[in-house]
């Protein structure tokens, strides 16, 4: 492993085969004066604006949502990221993702915001013309205009590209006629602006921006939905639909260049969102345990309950930690590419682009920490959990699309070998030192001791040895299964899952170890807790993940040697767990709420 002495920019994908300092990241804890000020807007928003009519947003009140979006226009949350000479504030990639966690417990609100700000808009900011974007970028940050994104259909999900709407130009080359029709059109219902995929003469996949009245355009009814209810989610129409061909957004046939370089940063707000969320139904869960009373007692006081709020703490924290690291790496890398000679456009995408492994792991890992807070904060409310009167029901419905949109969580759990794999091969990522390196080591004495004496040097061995597990799986499946492993679903989720739990662990242990040098040890016993509850657990996953992969194709002595490999490699000393999740969960209790 490489060690980085002064502050580095690891490339995407790099944190796998190179060390990091707590001086490399940024964390929450670094946000400035503004930027806190900027999340607690958002907060505000959401507890004056959205809370008390949740309801009538349910019930889809025909103009309720789009005024919302407006009055959030009148705030500048619209427009964070927007550049100035487009009627934006011009903000870094660390605020907007600061404003995605801000609004992130809306419910139906946070999803109407979140497709407008980003694949409402985006793809016409980054691809547009610049008459494209003069015409639509200020309407769409005011919310004088609303954005929506058409790109899934009936018979093609994950499989963007097997779309079925075409286009044709039209005789006198000034239209483009669309025939198809889209569903699951988040805003579908009441937008302005369409950015919509359709097969130019049946083959070329191309994005075109499709505007609310256009001759043959029209939408099918709101769809009834298990959760976020108040999200207008429609079926497009498109019968010889005119657009006109100055509307055509980026180069014909090169649509997928749109759809999945906006999914990169799209991954990463979601997993800001979904932040906003979890912290939210954490602190409902801890409120709720404190006051609820069972056996003449607070249910706070149970280890059972405890246990579960500390987990529910443990993963938010850990997703949290992550969040920031990369949104810090993505703002780093756009003002490296801006410096260079490209436009803001150009840099911001191509640094979404460097970190689009780091974006999958957060959009799969994000996504579930919130299934697992509402699903845990459903149960320690018990019955009143599964009642209408508490939120906590509204947060368990509406979590679960998480999983499904931006990339199904397996989509993105089978991007993150697939990326990684292939910039090794295109020579951008060095995997075949490191993974030798390992190879060899398996062959050589284990050294059980640990010399290094510094602050953390147990974790960090730890971090070090997972990162080797899963260059040696990896390395493995590789050789073994050569041009065959892209079938071999199942042993890529389970490599993808030893990388999530890797990241996570990594990135937890280097803002406590960030936190730490800030504010002495004695003032972060808690997060030590955390720390080391995850790093404790993680080991225990990336070990059950590897076996299971190495199980799949290996065999005889080769596959007995990596066993022990594993388990050397996932070996952790012995963890009191159950007295540091009590420590954790009466912290929170003992503040009233998610308290980190």
């Amino acid at each position: 492993m490489e060690s980085v002495e002064n502050k580095t920019i690891l490339k995407g994908g790099e944190w796998l085969i190179k060390e990091s300092t707590a001086n490399d990241i940024f964390i929450r804890e670094d946000f400035s004066e503004e930027q806190q000020m900027i999340m607690d807007m958002c907060s505000q928003f959401i507890q004056t604006e959205v809370l008390p009519i949740i309801d009538r947003i349910d019930k889809l009140e025909p103009g309720l949502m789009r005024s919302l979006l407006v009055k959030a226009g009148e705030q500048g949350l619209l427009s964070t990221s927007f550049p100035e000479e487009y009627g934006g504030l011009a903000k870094d990639f660390i605020t907007s993702t600061i404003v995605n966690e801000g609004l992130g417990n809306g419910f139906s609100f946070s999803v109407a915001i979140a497709a407008h700000t980003g694949i409402g808009s985006l793809p016409i900011l980054y691809f547009g013309t610049e008459d494209q974007k003069q015409k639509y970028i200020p309407k769409l940050a005011s919310g004088e205009f609303i954005g929506a994104y058409g790109l899934t259909e009936p018979g093609s999900g994950s499989d963007a590209l097997g779309a079925k709407t075409t286009a044709r130009l039209s005789e006198d080359g000034k239209y483009y006629l669309l025939n198809g029709q889209k569903c699951w059109i988040t805003n579908g219902g009441f937008a302005d602006v369409y950015t919509v995929f359709a097969k130019v003469d049946g083959d070329k996949f191309t994005a075109f921006i499709v505007e609310r009245g256009f001759e043959g355009f029209t939408q099918g009814p709101e769809e009834h939905k298990m959760g976020i209810k108040g999200s207008s989610t429609v079926q497009l129409y498109f019968q010889d639909c005119k657009v006109p061909a100055e509307n055509v957004l980026g180069e014909i046939g090169k649509g997928h260049i749109i759809a999945f370089n906006i999914l990169n940063i799209g991954r990463l707000k979601l997993c800001a969102a979904t932040n906003g969320g979890s912290r939210s139904a954490l602190d409902m869960s801890v409120e709720y345990a404190i006051n609820r009373e069972q056996f003449n007692t607070s249910i706070s006081n149970f280890g059972a309950i405890k246990e579960k709020l500390a987990n529910m703490a443990i993963s938010l924290w850990a997703s949290d930690s992550a969040l920031y690291r990369t949104a810090a790496l993505i703002e780093e890398k756009r003002a490296e590419l801006e410096a260079s000679g490209k436009t803001h456009e150009q840099a911001l995408l191509g640094a979404a682009e460097e970190y689009a492994i780091e974006c999958a792991i957060l959009k799969v890992f994000g996504s579930e920490v919130l299934d697992l807070v509402t699903n845990e904060g459903v149960q320690i409310h018990g019955g009143n959990g599964f009642s209408d009167e508490y939120l906590i029901s509204k947060a368990y419905r509406d979590s679960r699309i998480n999983r499904i949109y931006e990339g199904t969580n397996e989509i993105n759990r089978l991007l993150i070998l697939d990326m990684t794999l292939k910039r090794a091969m295109k020579g951008r990522l060095d995997l075949m030192g490191p993974a030798m390196a390992v190879a060899n080591e398996l062959m050589s004495i284990p050294d059980f001791g640990n010399d290094d004496e510094t602050p953390f040097s147990e974790q960090k061995k730890y971090i070090i040895n997972f990162k080797k597990a899963i260059l040696m799986v990896a390395g493995a499946a590789v050789q073994k299964l050569m041009m065959n492993i892209d079938k071999e679903q199942e042993v890529l989720i389970h490599i993808a899952n030893m990388a999530i739990d890797t990241y996570h662990a990594e990135s937890c242990l280097l803002r406590l170890m960030k936190l730490t040098e800030k504010n002495g040890e004695a003032n972060v016993a808690v997060l030590k807790d955390i720390v080391d509850c995850f790093i404790y657990d993680a080991a225990d996953r990336i070990n059950k993940n590897g076996k299971d992969a190495l199980n799949a194709f290996g065999e005889g002595d080769e596959l007995r040697i990596m066993h022990i490999g594993l388990k050397r490699f996932t070996k952790v000393q012995p963890l009191n767990s159950k007295a540091a999740k009590r420590r954790i969960a009466d912290k929170m209790i003992a503040d009233r709420k998610y308290a980190f």
